[in-house]
């Protein structure tokens, strides 16, 4: 394949600019990572160690093999809200036995481990995930049940969690629960459902009901562990199926539970030998523009990603606002898609639909890089077609069946989201830098239109427009417009699977990469009606 060229000027005062702007935005985002790992703050991790109960980020530690890396998602989440950072909850893929599983915990220094509508959304994200991806799914299970001041928000879209289990199971995708402590109320049936129980002694809790509720409905005085302990549960109930010692001996136990799964990944590896970019990873923080505003190369990047540095383009004269090629990353053969400019034109659309037929032709995941604006717009465009032409990229997204990832790699605006397929097209995962804005439009464009509409709508019945209060009611939309677009916003409320120094974007893509791979990597013929 072709070897991108580089134009890169790391000695030029531009460079320097743009990275000292990237390094202090990572210094913030390493910050907030910093608070997320540490849990519910040293107090609780105190209390949490004396009582003889390791982290629940040293419990996976211990899961997986030695050395292993372990990609957590959304590690930000709860970020801005009222919610704690992390939302009580760790996700993510490690390796364990030689094998790939999707790891979910409760953080019990954090309100118990009590789910909330954030820890919510990322465990059913994760079981998406692991079912997409065809994943066994390891549960850390210790949970005081649901935070009940938020419950109306927890309750009913949490019975879903319970219905995946059962779906995973029946799809043959194997589901573990390591139980730690309390595991009660509707928590109980995370043990009931997963294929596999591991009880710790004298620390799990499973019940439905504890002491006080048994005592009010049935007026019984009962004993926790007649009610609820492993050792009951293994010898009497048979709801464990194992008997765990102490923390370490469950750990062991899930480790031998993964390993005599025999399971084997349904998709087709990596085709050829990994080679390492010809430029430094390192450069990156001097490419990649912290203002939205100032647009840059997207080769620039991608040849800092993709193996040999080479690509081979696919319509590389037409359509030129968006980048379209074939690469291998890790070894694994991919399909990019990339913006440029970040404006879709009909010829942009055309071109992206026609590759990711390619791409569905030949069974290749495809990996696209959002730096969109959204589609064109203006009489010239609307009269050459664009919304058939943007309606068919977006038929091709939507109906494609090889596995998607996104890089949120700048801004990703309106429709161009959807389009390059964002948070409701189901990609595999998502993944975005610090830098990446999001929304409907821009601040300027929302607040903008807002103003021309309420000016409009005040002629249209004859009032006269009160400019002072247009000019703070648009100063209020583009300020809250600017907060909401931002990265740690849109990760704080899940609609990404987590922000990624973008130096780690090799590393992580070849994580994930080989994670999709766990399921089999297959395209389609099947399309819905593209408009002509």
């Amino acid at each position: 394949m072709p070897v991108i060229p580089t134009r890169i000027d790391p000695s030029a005062a531009d460079f320097a600019e743009t990275r000292a702007a990237n390094l202090e935005l990572l210094s913030r985002f390493e910050e907030l990572m910093a608070q997320s790992r540490a849990g519910g703050g040293d107090k609780y991790v105190t209390r949490h160690h004396d009582r003889g109960k390791l982290m629940i980020r040293e419990r996976i530690e211990l899961l997986l093999d030695r050395d292993s890396p372990f990609f957590e998602l959304s590690p930000l989440a709860a970020q801005g809200t009222q919610f704690p950072l992390s939302g009580s909850a760790v996700t993510g893929i490690g390796v364990v036995n030689g094998v790939e599983v999707a790891i979910s915990g409760h953080d019990p220094t954090i309100r118990g481990g009590a789910s909330n509508p954030i820890s919510l959304a990322k465990t059913l994200r994760l079981q998406d995930i692991a079912t997409q991806n065809r994943l066994p799914l390891v549960n850390f299970v210790e949970s005081g049940g649901a935070d009940l001041p938020s419950q109306a928000d927890v309750w009913l879209p949490g019975g879903k969690w319970f219905r995946n289990l059962t779906e995973m199971s029946k799809a043959g995708i194997p589901t573990v629960a390591l139980v730690f402590g309390n595991s009660t109320a509707g928590g109980a049936y995370v043990p009931g459902m997963c294929d596999y129980a591991v009880l710790v002694k004298d620390r799990a809790k499973v019940f439905l009901g504890g002491r006080p509720l048994v005592k009010m409905a049935t007026g019984e005085e009962a004993d926790e562990e007649e009610l609820g302990g492993a050792d009951m549960h293994t010898r009497v109930s048979g709801v464990g199926d194992y008997f765990a010692l102490d923390e370490y001996d469950a750990i062991r136990i899930g480790r031998e539970i993964v390993g005599h799964l025999n399971w084997r990944k349904a998709g087709y590896g990596p085709t050829r030998h990994a080679v390492d970019p010809l430029y430094d990873t390192e450069e990156l923080l001097g490419i990649v523009q912290v203002d939205p505003k100032k647009p840059y190369d997207m080769r620039e990047v991608l040849a800092r990603v993709v193996d040999g540095s080479e690509i081979d383009e696919y319509k590389a004269r037409y359509g030129t606002s968006l980048l379209t090629g074939w690469a291998h990353i890790h070894g694994y053969p991919v399909g990019i898609i990339a913006n440029q400019q970040g404006v879709l034109f009909s010829e942009e659309s055309q071109k992206a639909t026609e590759f990711i037929q390619l791409c569905n032709q030949y069974d290749q995941p495809i990996v696209f890089l959002h730096n969109v604006t959204g589609y064109m717009v203006g009489t010239e465009y609307e009269q050459r077609g664009i919304i058939k032409d943007g309606a068919k990229m977006i038929n091709a997204v939507a109906n494609s069946t090889v596995p998607h990832i996104s890089v949120m790699a700048g801004s990703s605006y309106g429709a161009g989201n959807y389009g390059m397929g964002g948070f409701g097209y189901r990609p595999r995962f998502i993944i975005g830098w610090p830098n990446y804005r999001g929304a409907v439009m821009g601040a300027e464009q929302l607040s903008g239109v807002l103003s021309i509409v309420a000016r409009e709508n005040a002629e249209s019945l004859g009032r006269e427009f009160d400019e002072e209060a247009d000019a703070q009611r648009k100063a209020l939309i583009h300020a809250q417009i600017t907060h909401e677009e931002t990265a740690l916003f849109n990760t704080g409320r899940v609609r990404d699977d987590g922000l990624i120094d973008p130096r780690d974007t090799r590393s992580a893509l070849g994580m994930l990469l080989s994670a999709v791979h766990s399921a089999p990597v297959e395209g389609t013929n099947a399309w819905g009606v593209f408009r002509m």
